[in-house]
């Protein structure tokens, strides 16, 4: 937890903005939350070494010295943090044209002076990690992780403990590394901003879906800085962000002007409730549970006192009335308190109903849970050749085990024939195991997602929004589950998968609850 420049003041912060910001951090009593390292982003560095070949700063943004600046942030009880970059220069805020100096190639020099001016905490970026004119690669020829490694390894051996922090902008699946091997923190994406936007914030939600199991203590998955105090957001967008952030247990880095931050955004980021989530002993991420597409999403997760973490949010942006079914998280009832307000919503059974604003969220914290059963399924192989698939779609093996249909969307179609509907029919919750390798690392129309419209027995399709499986198109996501009506009782049941105008997923299996 912590304060950094980047999304306030771009590369372009002075030794007096720094000096204002953390003595505001101070005095606004966010230390005492524990927002304790206050980092220097991008702009401080020199761009070009001294005569033996040491790491350099912008006298002109920083006259005093990057020592003096630290022993300032140390005197008011914060830790120190500072920025460098895995390649020839590091990023910049002009296209790549600054030439900030990167430690590439000087891993141990570096790391020793960032040790000897009192570092705490390392961010670690990726510009230019291929060669001098190639300023953003997002998929580099060689290993990104060689690059974290030297300077974990650098750092390692100065003796001085420094919060390592890789921001590889979720370069080659760095959770899968594993990511906990190399640092502290790594980022899982590319930059949340600026500008703020709901869409950014819903591609890196998309994104960090199948890694949760990733994160855990003395490392986490870095859903990157905080917009929160930042134009382009409102205030329910803001509540969400900060607390799936804090549930996911992502690091929490204001990147605010704090000497401007406005009453509402102060009290969310010093809401001591999800701070907590943040900052549980047991560090287990909430994990994503249940997506009502175009609705509202569900994730929770576990808590050290054995309670369990709810975060609901509305999919919407218009305020309306939002029901969290309690056997999403697998609970016929429990015991909530709204960890925003601090109220207790007593005993709740089988489902809760609220309003949320547009992007707003729920977050509870329940207990005295009362275990739902479990749904079991009849499941129907996407590539048994029993099955139709029209248009391009088209069978792959993806290893001796699993072979999926791909190519569905486009004219491309997947029909699962002999579909036990049971005795009754009627509507039937259905689980989908897919692949969808589909990541991006900029805003589109389904940002680290794809869609599927799936119809019963020839019904109206019904839209359903997957997030990626992983960065790769071997990673299975099982369990994605949708109610879907229409069945008709016996095992003369379709049901079909398409996209009129994209590719969905690649699919492995349905199951259709018995």
């Amino acid at each position: 937890m912590g304060w950094n420049s980047y999304n306030a003041f771009l590369c372009d912060t002075t030794e007096a903005q720094y000096h204002a910001q953390a003595q505001t951090l101070v005095s606004l009593g966010l230390n005492k939350l524990g927002y304790q390292y206050f980092n220097l982003d991008c702009g401080w560095q020199g761009t070009s070494r001294n005569s033996s070949g040491g790491f350099t700063w912008n006298t002109a943004t920083i006259p005093s010295g990057i020592p003096a600046l630290s022993n300032f942030v140390h005197n008011l009880g914060l830790k120190f943090g500072l920025y460098s970059d895995g390649g020839f220069f590091a990023c910049d805020f002009v296209g790549g044209t600054a030439h900030f100096l990167g430690s590439l190639g000087h891993e141990t020099s570096d790391a020793a002076s960032f040790a000897s001016w009192g570092a705490d905490y390392l961010k670690y970026d990726n510009c230019y990690a291929v060669n001098q004119t190639d300023f953003v690669d997002f998929n580099p020829p060689i290993q990104i992780k060689d690059h974290m490694v030297a300077m974990r390894d650098a750092l390692a051996a100065t003796g001085r403990p420094i919060l390592f922090s890789a921001c590889e902008w979720g370069v080659q699946d760095p959770a899968r590394w594993p990511g906990i091997e190399v640092a502290n923190s790594w980022r899982i994406s590319n930059d949340i901003g600026p500008p703020a936007s709901w869409d950014n914030l819903f591609r890196i939600i998309n994104q960090v879906v199948p890694i949760t199991q990733f994160a855990g203590p003395g490392g986490w998955n870095d859903l990157d800085m905080l917009e929160v105090g930042n134009s382009g957001l409102t205030a329910a967008e803001q509540q969400t962000h900060f607390a799936l952030w804090a549930a996911v247990k992502s690091p929490l880095i204001i990147s605010t002007d704090l000497t401007r931050i406005s009453s509402n955004a102060l009290s969310i980021l010093s809401n001591s409730r999800i701070i907590a989530l943040n900052q549980d002993s047991l560090g287990k991420s909430v994990v994503f549970r249940r997506r009502y597409t175009n609705d509202h999403d569900v994730w929770s997760g576990p808590l050290s006192d054995g309670s369990t973490a709810v975060v609901v949010f509305n999919l919407q942006n218009v305020s309306r009335a939002v029901t969290f079914s309690l056997p999403d998280v697998r609970f016929t009832s429990a015991t909530a308190v709204d960890l925003i307000t601090g109220k207790s919503l007593g005993t709740l059974t089988n489902s809760f109903t609220t309003t949320l604003d547009g992007h707003g969220s729920l977050v509870l914290k329940l207990t005295n849970g009362v275990p739902s059963s479990q749904p079991t399924f009849t499941f129907y192989n996407a590539a048994d050749p029993a099955n139709t698939l029209g248009g391009g779609a088209s069978t792959r093996v993806v290893n001796s085990t699993v072979t999926v249909v791909g190519f569905v969307g486009e004219g491309g179609t997947l029909t699962i024939n002999g579909v036990d509907g049971g005795s009754g029919g009627g509507s039937k919750l259905v689980s989908f195991d897919y692949i969808n390798g589909d990541f991006t690392f900029t805003n589109t129309a389904c940002s680290n997602c794809r869609n599927a419209f799936v119809s019963v027995n020839g019904g109206t399709p019904v839209q359903v929004q997957m997030p990626i499986s992983g960065q790769s198109w071997d990673i299975l996501f099982s369990g994605y589950l949708v109610s879907l009506s229409g069945f008709k009782p016996g095992k003369t049941n379709t049901i079909q998968i398409s996209n009129p105008s994209a590719f969905a997923p690649d699919f492995f299996r349905v199951g259709v609850q018995k």
